[in-house]
């Protein structure tokens, strides 16, 4: 329930900050003392539209904080959950008004977007008044409340289940018979496909290994003939080898005779040829690597060409032919076998939808009968509101082929206004005033069934008086019983069943200044308040005592 409402600069209100209690709260007060402004100031801390003309003049902005105290389980904390808002302890629903018209929201100090901030609010109250768009007005609502009203949500939620299995189902067979026609289509060039990459064969990262052995052989090709011809001057006939080994051995000779000169000679001489034989075997093992099969070049460039060639033809790089492969080869699979798995697939889509047909079948007969429940419930409200001649009527269409989550049942409230005229959708038919009646019928019909912690009714008692103000004040107190109401009205006989009495005024703040305040009345500032919405302007004792009977449920006036 709402707990405290803080209101900073919004049009005529500068600073405000109210306490809510439990059971039935009333805001009364003059014409134009600003029930209005404090009404679209609290439908602002729920997400409703921003106006820069909601700000107080003089001043860039304005603000407004709304706390509440909900339950664990409360469907406002799912939404904060959803979208990683903190929810520990009483949820604070902000917003502030700039006066450009820009907006921004906070729940819980954290930003969030309006979205999530109306659809909080949306979880936590409940607004009605005679314009009233939201609520029991929305046709769109019309299915869920009369599935709380039944106790029907877990055969609701059963029946959501089966639809998302069923068409889960269903996606699955339309995928598996849109990849079985594309093969039955293409299922020859199927086969002739996945003959030809088996039989390239194609080994990854076979290209680059191709391309760069191709590069070598080509190269070695080149240079072969210089090789050769270093290799003859080092290693063949004219190879220098002999000759400088004859002059070792013969300086080796006179080594004795002349150490001193010969030695160092023969050491260099020894040199020259160990080089000359390391260059012999460098160019021996460099002939043997150019040395090549040039059919060994043709068949690497026919290999070369079939796969580039295989490339082009599937429009895939040559790293990618063996997963096509692969997946022509699955493709080819699934038409081979696909006509099997076909037949479970449309057997497991039939087994689904019979399921589903079945439990939002038995959910649409309970609804049936809950139907004529609410309507019995509400009908028998409306007398005492000034709506004897009336008739409530909850309209149940069922159209499988209309099959959805919630069922296949369209569920809309109608009225019947006056015997004899055609019944239809309660917010065509219904006036403004009978229009908040009906919808406070059904609220009392509800109660704390389907309904958000706290109800908010803008002067529902707005052109009737007496007996029928007196029979909306018991429904309201009744109403108070099961979940937070807090109403603004003008009727007497509504302000003496409330709990808590505030009173809504305007008061001059200067010169060029007035400022709208909201005070909590206590005993006899409340006698004094009914006193004047009986009397008017100059009260009487006549309207004190009346206000007497009121407050102490005695006879009404």
């Amino acid at each position: 329930m709402l707990v405290q409402l803080a209101i900073r600069d919004i049009v005529l209100i500068d600073r405000l900050d109210l306490e809510f209690v439990a059971g039935l709260s009333v805001l009364t007060g003059e014409t134009g003392a600003g029930k209005s402004i404090l009404l679209d100031a609290f439908a602002l801390a729920l997400g409703g539209r921003g106006d820069g003309s909601l700000v107080r003049h003089g001043t860039g902005q304005g603000q407004v904080s709304a706390v509440f105290d909900v339950s664990a389980d409360h469907a406002a904390r799912a939404v904060l959950k959803a979208n990683d808002i903190s929810d520990d302890g009483d949820l604070i629903l902000r917003r502030v008004q700039m006066a450009d018209g820009r907006t921004r929201a906070f729940i819980n100090d954290q930003p969030v977007s309006v979205q999530v901030l109306r659809a909080t609010g949306a979880a936590l109250v409940e607004i009605h008044g005679q314009h009233d768009d939201r609520a029991l007005t929305d046709p769109a609502s019309h299915r869920a409340l009369l599935d709380a009203f039944g106790g029907l949500e877990d055969l609701a939620a059963e029946v959501s289940g089966k639809h998302a299995a069923w068409r889960k189902a269903t996606q699955s067979l339309a995928q598996h018979r849109a990849r079985l026609e594309k093969a039955r289509a293409e299922g020859d060039w199927l086969r002739h496909s996945v003959d030809e990459l088996g039989k390239l064969d194609v080994q990854l990262g076979e290209e680059e290994a191709l391309a760069e052995r191709r590069t070598h052989m080509m190269q070695a090709e080149k240079i072969a003939v210089d090789l050769k011809e270093a290799y003859e001057g080092v290693g063949g006939n004219g190879s220098p080898t002999p000759s400088l080994a004859a002059i070792i051995r013969r300086l080796e000779r006179r080594g004795a005779q002349a150490p001193r000169l010969v030695e160092p000679a023969i050491a260099s001489l020894d040199q020259a040829l160990n080089a000359l034989e390391e260059a012999r075997i460098a160019l021996q093992t460099a002939l043997d690597e150019a040395d090549f099969d040039p059919a060994e070049l043709e068949r690497l460039e026919e290999r070369l060409f079939a796969l580039r060639a295989a490339s082009r033809k599937y429009d895939v790089s040559v790293e990618d032919l063996p997963a096509l492969a692969e997946r022509y080869t699955a493709d080819l699979a699934a038409l081979d076998e696909g006509e099997g798995q076909l037949q479970a697939l449309e057997q497991a889509d039939r087994a689904a939808r019979l399921a589903y047909e079945a439990s939002a079948a038995v959910l649409s007969d309970k609804r049936k009968a809950t139907a004529g429940q609410l309507d019995a419930a509400v009908n028998g409200e409306l007398p005492p509101l000034k709506l004897d001649r009336a008739k409530f009527t909850t309209s149940v269409e069922s159209d499988k082929t209309l099959a959805s989550p919630d069922g296949f049942d369209r569920v809309e409230f109608w009225v019947q206004t006056n015997p004899g005229t055609r019944p239809g959708p309660m917010m065509k038919v219904a006036s403004g005033g009978e229009l908040s009646r009906f919808m406070l019928a059904l609220k009392v019909a509800l109660a704390d069934r389907g309904s958000a912690p706290t109800l908010v009714f803008d002067e529902i008692d707005s052109g009737v008086g007496g007996a029928v103000a007196d029979a909306i004040g018991q429904r309201l107190a009744r109403l108070a019983g099961k979940v937070q109401v807090i109403n603004v009205t003008h009727a007497p006989q509504v302000a003496a069943r409330a709990a808590t009495h505030f009173l809504i005024a305007k008061q001059a703040e200067g010169k060029d200044r007035v400022a709208t305040r909201v005070s909590p009345l206590d005993t006899e500032k409340r006698r004094e308040e009914i006193a004047r919405m009986l009397a008017g302007a100059h009260v009487t004792d006549e309207a004190r005592a009346a206000a007497d009977r009121l407050l102490g449920g005695g006879l009404q006036i």
